[in-house]
């Protein structure tokens, strides 16, 4: 029996049952990714971090929650007040949403029902979670926008762009997993790299790819343009306090665990645990499984901290460019590729001419990246003595001498 076939037979408190766990899951996951990032950035950064309240600091993720849902809410009089309210829940609600089709577990047993931890598979489930975090955008936008202030505004439309471009790479990243596996179904994919090798070895490009898009959708150090503090004060959130900032900030959280989820699900081979320990799948009656699916979604959320310690926050211009010049083209050219590599196997040709191609992409890709690192040393060169750039250079104004008393 497939999951799609196990999950359509589910009644209706075991469903909302299974959306109450995720929920509480997010939740939980959010107060310790939160406690874990301080503590991380502060071992990294030679720091002690939080540690006062509860056992190792454990509790002031929680303590920090209550401090925020007891704050003073202020609403700015310039705000458009309705806008000003819907606009986290938006963010946050979205957020959630992506977890409807994210396969935690495989098949297990739940007061006697035997299903999955999945609320429901679609034929087109990868791309159900792109179009609900594409609408948490809105929430940020209208942030922004219902603030009546400059610097939310600037930091809303900051966001919108940047999600727009990231999320172009990431769904062109996406391609040529959906080629490989031959489905969009959270589920099938899942299947497919357990019955063969991980995505992440055979689609190693696209899986740059994303991990690098999925940094930049969220707005997290070094692409959280949206909220520079040097900038923009704060970035679309300035005017926000109490719950309502609250919020944003597990919209936040949610979000990095919701694509770090499809990420583990697409090319990490999901909940199946890695080659040669599949028989620890059975433990637990098969819950087993959802320990590697958290250890795998932790894998990608500490190189989202790890990123956050060590890099600076890009220039606005260099990363836009980046997205457009560089992540896209790539993508692209990388589809082309993955999908002559399939149209070969499936048409029966030899491995020799399989290997053959690949090997003339990649002599074709290392002589046009010698090419470029040469021009680029090229253009670095200083210039003969006496010899003028090739590029105008205004003329400097006319510089009067001043005479200063007591000079000469």
């Amino acid at each position: 029996m497939t999951t799609a076939e196990l999950l359509g037979k589910d009644p209706g408190w075991i469903i909302a049952l299974k959306a109450l766990i995720v929920f509480v899951i997010c939740v939980v996951a959010t107060l310790m990714a939160v406690w874990t990032e301080r503590r991380v950035l502060a071992k990294m950064q030679l720091r002690t971090g939080p540690n006062r309240v509860g056992k190792f600091g454990l509790l002031q993720s929680l303590s920090d929650g209550v401090k925020l849902a007891l704050k003073e809410d202020i609403i700015p009089a310039a705000a458009d007040k309705i806008v000003f309210i819907i606009a986290p829940i938006i963010a946050t609600s979205m957020c959630f949403m992506a977890f409807a089709v994210i396969p935690m577990t495989g098949v297990v047993n739940l007061f006697g029902h035997k299903t999955a931890l999945q609320l429901t598979d679609l034929p087109v489930g990868v791309l159900y979670v792109l179009a609900v975090t594409s609408i948490g955008v809105y929430g940020v936008v209208l942030a922004g926008w219902s603030s009546g202030s400059t610097y939310p505004l600037l930091g809303g439309l900051r966001s919108s762009a940047q999600v727009i471009s990231y999320e172009v790479a990431m769904g062109l990243s996406l391609v040529a997993v959906f080629i490989y596996a031959g489905s969009m179904s959270t589920s099938k994919i899942v299947a497919s790299q357990h019955e063969n090798i991980w995505n992440v070895v055979v689609l190693f490009p696209s899986f740059i790819i994303y991990v690098i898009s999925m940094v930049g959708e969220t707005n997290r150090a070094p692409f959280d343009l949206a909220e520079a503090e040097g900038e923009l004060v704060g970035g679309f959130h300035t005017e926000y306090s109490s719950l309502k900032f609250a919020l944003f900030f597990l919209a936040e959280y949610v979000n990095i665990i919701a694509v770090s989820a499809l990420a583990t699900t697409l090319f990490l081979g999901g909940y199946h645990a890695p080659p040669g320990l599949g028989f620890t799948e059975q433990w637990l009656g098969g819950w087993f499984t959802f320990i590697w699916f958290l250890l795998k979604v932790n894998l990608f959320f500490f190189i989202f901290m790890w990123l956050r310690a060590t890099l600076p926050r890009l220039r606005y211009d260099q990363f836009m460019k980046f997205g457009w010049k560089v992540l896209i083209p790539v993508s692209l050219i990388w589809i082309l590729i993955v999908a002559t590599l399939r149209v070969l196997q499936q048409e029966g040709a030899s491995r020799s001419v399989v290997a053959a191609f690949a090997a003339g992409v990649v002599v074709i890709v290392m002589a046009i990246s010698s090419l470029a690192d040469r021009s680029k040393q090229k253009s670095r060169e200083p210039l003969p003595q006496g010899e003028a750039p090739d590029f105008p250079v205004p003329s400097l104004p006319n510089v009067k001498s001043l005479k200063v008393s007591g000079g000469e």
